[in-house]
């Protein structure tokens, strides 16, 4: 009966929430053991020949790693670092599939050195060398410009036949940051391109934030919530865990793409939001009974269930004939019924079993109805 709930159940949908603790880890062992091998190459560059490749482009910082946080002062101790002959740590950069090399690591490093190069900032509390304080590039005597130009950095390449999936665990390795950076935000930088300036696109377009009662979203959650739905939307009959991995492989493969698919992805998830929105309202993509009282705000895997789901069945225009709260029935009655489906959405949310369910209880819910 609605409203009274087994221990079990109210277990099940007080705790439904498990997807923020996977394994992001496991992606490695999800692919085979002779692809699991890091491909490198090594190269010792003058600083001259790094800042050339920062000015020509073909090495670059991604987007979400451009912004420069050093000041003049820390510039400074690097720059007399490489005056001094003091060690500097590896530099790690992406051999891109255009031969370009992105910074995996050491974005300040280099834009330090870009940014003397253009006499941007004057030396300032040096100690080795108190006598160059006040110094632009432009300003040293020629003997130290040569110095530092000549000065060489090692650099490690990751190869573009490493296996995606390697990339991103070292991309994660060698995030050592302060601030450590989210799954999204090294998905971002490790394969933006289209794909990753349309899923930025279609947050803004479709009011996604305030679906999500999201006020500012600084670490790309909804981003990421995009691209899922465009990946299970596409292949969930070939979903294979990790999630991680399977949202890392759709957006290594849709990098670069022509504007009639860029139209393509945007209309299906703007119109997908649009319709799970008039179905459920205010309770879209959050948990709840048969009763309609919200047990939880937000629930990732409940999200992506409707989202395929809804997007599978728009396709056939089977939801037409249900008004918003016959919609919002449907769903209470499945989460408060259903222990199988419960689970799907609380408990290893990411195994393969658990997502086909989810996805096809939802199908099945709202055919009934229709």
């Amino acid at each position: 009966m609605a409203g009274k709930r087994t221990a079990e159940q109210l277990a099940d949908v007080l705790f439904p929430e498990a997807l923020e603790q996977e394994d992001f880890a496991d992606g490695v062992l999800s692919i085979p053991p002779e692809q699991r091998k890091l491909h490198t190459e090594t190269y010792d560059f003058t600083v001259e020949t790094i800042v050339e490749k920062l000015n020509d482009g073909s090495i670059f910082i991604p987007k979400f790693q451009r912004r420069y946080v050093w000041s003049d002062a820390q510039a400074s101790r690097l720059i007399e670092s490489l005056i001094i002959q003091c060690p500097i740590p590896v530099i790690y950069l992406n051999q891109e599939s255009d031969e370009k090399l992105s910074v995996i690591d050491g974005n300040q490093r280099l834009t330090t050195m870009r940014k003397y190069f253009s006499n941007e900032f004057p030396l300032k509390g040096l100690t080795a060398y108190p006598e160059l304080d006040g110094n632009r590039f432009f300003e040293l005597d020629p003997r130290f410009q040569r110095h530092i130009q000549n000065r060489t950095l090692r650099c490690i390449v990751i190869l573009k036949d490493t296996h995606p999936q390697v990339k991103f665990d070292v991309f994660e390795r060698l995030n050592s940051g302060a601030t450590k950076l989210t799954p999204q935000e090294l998905r971002h930088g490790l394969y933006f391109g289209d794909l990753m300036s349309l899923a930025t696109r279609a947050v803004k377009e479709s009011n996604f934030l305030t679906a999500l009662e999201i006020k500012n979203d600084k670490r790309m959650k909804a981003e990421e919530l995009v691209l899922r739905f465009w990946a299970l939307s596409e292949n969930h009959e070939n979903y294979k865990k990790p999630l991680a991995t399977f949202i890392n492989d759709f957006s290594d493969s849709n990098r670069k793409l022509s504007e009639k698919r860029k139209t393509e992805l945007l209309k299906n998830f703007v119109g997908t939001l649009e319709q799970v929105r008039s179905h459920l309202g205010d309770l879209t993509f959050k948990l709840f009974g048969e009763d309609l009282n919200v047990i939880s705000n937000f629930n990732s895997a409940l999200y992506d269930a409707l989202m395929v789901g809804f997007y599978e069945l728009g396709l056939t225009d089977s939801l037409a004939k249900l008004s918003p709260q016959q919609s919002q029935k449907i769903l209470g009655k499945l989460v408060e019924n259903d222990a199988k489906f419960r689970r799907s959405i609380g408990v290893a949310t990411s195994d393969e079993t658990q997502v086909k369910y989810r996805h096809q209880a939802i199908q099945t819910a709202y055919k009934k109805k229709t």
